[in-house]
This record gives structure tokens, sequence and C-alpha cells, in this order.
């Protein structure tokens, strides 16, 4: 068998490499033989070949030797060449996000941007990013779910992106405060806009849709040099999700239910999540968990009717049990304003929701 690969596959990485060059200097200005050797992982004699090869096509391109050297374009010079594969084109266009965009004031830039990119992309490449749009489209919010209405979101979207400090008046609970803080940077979430902000030499995440309003100020601020977004938001999510899973929650539960109620409770709560290995003596699944509080799990296992009994805490045994007890004293009547006098239902475990369904 031959395994030897085809006599143009080195033309092909060779063309990919010089491509590389040219978008590398285009976007850095200039870089040594060395940078540019160890971000292609190829020998800096092949980086200099490389370069040859581009001045002989015509590139304005040259190296500078000695200490402040290296390789670069001549000022001014900008290449239309993209050097995008197909998957690369359509991952582009993926990345648009419209609606996101335009929620920032920046509708018109994604789309002047994909315009300009389309224009100078190959006709094949250009038909292939083409029909993404046409056949994906991201929409960010949950159903029946509305995105969080945020008034100041431009406003917020300018500061950071200027670095200006800005005073803001935010609504918590009841009451409004004012603080004044450093902008880092915005996240959307389940379609919800949230500022990520250094205030009283602490990074804190705000909520933008409570933000009253936004007083710009002419100061500008330095960016900590170790702050990474996206490493930030990653880490206090985890470790929002950890604090606020402080309930402690013990349940038996009916196999047949089990996927029900995991799907009640969420993936938060379920990370928490530990399962006995063996089932109890009349069949259901021993199961705990952390909760956010006691009325957030009552309303979660509470639609499980009978199928779910709460081991502990006794707190939340003593909420459903209110709650059971008002729902039949609520319909367990007699002077049922719509329909001949009910007889009273015999005691015991309340049917789901779904099974009513069912029946009726």
């Amino acid at each position: 068998m031959n395994c030897q690969q085809p006599r143009y596959a080195d033309g092909q990485m060779r063309a990919s490499r010089l491509v590389n060059v040219l978008l590398l200097l285009q976007t850095r200005g200039r870089l040594t033989a060395s940078e540019l050797a160890e971000q292609l992982e190829v020998s800096v004699r092949t980086i200099y070949r490389d370069v040859d090869a581009l001045s002989e096509a015509g590139v304005p391109i040259y190296a500078e030797r000695g200490p402040g050297g290296g390789v670069r374009l001549v000022d001014g010079y900008r290449t239309r060449l993209t050097g995008l594969t197909p998957d690369e084109a359509e991952a582009l266009f993926m990345s648009g996000l419209p609606g996101p965009a335009a929620e920032l004031g920046l509708g018109t830039v994604v789309s002047a941007a994909q315009l300009k990119v389309l224009a100078a992309l190959p006709p094949e490449l250009r038909a292939r990013a083409s029909r993404v749009t046409q056949r994906f489209h991201l929409d960010a919010p949950g159903w029946f779910r509305s995105v969080d209405p945020s008034p100041h979101l431009q406003q917020l979207a300018d500061a950071v992106w200027e670095g200006r400090r800005i005073e803001i008046r935010y609504r918590r609970a009841e009451r409004l405060q004012a603080r004044l803080i450093d902008p880092l940077g915005l996240v959307l979430k389940g379609g919800t806009w949230y500022l990520v902000a250094r205030s009283n030499d602490q990074l804190r995440t705000f909520r933008a849709s409570r933000v009253e309003s936004v007083s710009p100020s002419e100061e500008r601020f330095e960016r900590p040099a170790d702050f990474d977004l996206s490493t930030y938001w990653t880490e206090s999510t985890a470790a929002y999700e950890r604090d606020m899973l402080q309930v402690e929650v013990e349940v038996l539960v009916v196999p047949e239910s089990l996927d029900r109620l995991k799907a009640m409770l969420g993936e938060t709560v379920m990370r928490t999540a530990k399962r006995a290995r063996r089932p109890e003596p009349d069949g259901r699944q021993r199961l705990s968990f952390h909760h956010e509080s006691i009325g957030w799990a009552a309303e979660n296992l509470f639609p499980l009717g009978g199928n779910v009994e709460v081991v502990r805490p006794p707190e939340l045994r003593d909420m459903l049990l209110v709650t059971a007890r008002g729902i039949l004293q609520r319909y367990d009547r007699n002077d049922s304003p719509d329909g001949p006098p009910r007889r009273g239902i015999e005691s015991g475990p309340l049917p789901t929701i779904g099974e009513q369904v069912a029946k009726h």
C-alpha cells in the first residue's frame, strides 16, 4: 500500500503558511523571524525562505537585521487575501449574532463587516458562507422567556469599549444604589446581559437591566493586566452556584418520576445530587441534593405530587404539607360554584399534573 502523501500536499501547506505570515505581519506590524517560526512551528531558515518567496511574488515585505529588527510589510500595505478555509468562512458567519450585536449598537457594523468579508472571498467560499445565515439562527433566550430589556446597554458598552469610568444607579431589591465603577466587560447569558466591573477595588457582576441610569465621566481607568473576562465569568458563576445551593434536601422518589424530578431541579442542582446505590424496600429511590432555598425546592417538588416524598429538612416537609392542605380545602367543598355538590376526596398522595392530564 502506498502511504505517501500526494505531492501537492507540501505545496498546500506552504501556501497556507505564506498566507499566515502575511496575516500575522498585517495584524502585528513587525515580528522577528524567531517569533514567526515559533508561531508557525517551523525553523527560522524556513521563515527566511518564505520571506524571499513572498518578495519574489511582489509582496512588499522585507527583513531588518540586528537589534530592533525583524520582518515587516511596507507601511500601508494591506492584503485582501483572507486565507479562509470553507469551514472557517462558515464559522465566521455563524458567530455574527445579529440580535446581541444590535443590542450593543453594533448591528450595522456586523452587517458591514460581513459584506466586506463576502466581497473578499472567492466565489465558492462566498456561496458557502451565505448559506450559513440562511440555515442557522441563534435564539439565545429560553422558551417562554422574553429578552431582559436593558435600556442603558449601549451606554455601558461604550464605557467598556472606551475604558471610561462611569457612575450608575443600580436597583437592588427595592432600593437604588449609586456606584462609581470601572466597566470591564459585558456577558450575554440566557438572553440576559451582565456587566462585569471593578467597584471599590473589587470585581463585581451587575445585571444590566437593573441599571437605572448611567453618568459618564471624563476619567479613564487602566484595566487590570491579569484580567480575562472569560476566565472570570467561568470562575465567578461556578462560585455563585456553589454559594447559592445551601439547603440540603433528601427525598424518596418513585423510579418512574426520577427523570421528571431531574428536569424540575435543573442541571445546576443535579450536579450536587447523590443517589443511593440500592433502592428502598418499596422500590423508591433515595436521592440527596443541594438547593437554593426551601421555597424554591418546594416549587420544584410539589408538581410531582405523591411520587416524591421529602425526608429532610422538616421545614420543607411542612411547607409542602401546608400547600397540599390549602389545595384540598379549596377544592374539597360541597358548594362548588359550577356544578353539583362534590364528595370529599380521600387522603393520600396527590396525583401529579401529568397524571391528571392523562386521566382527563
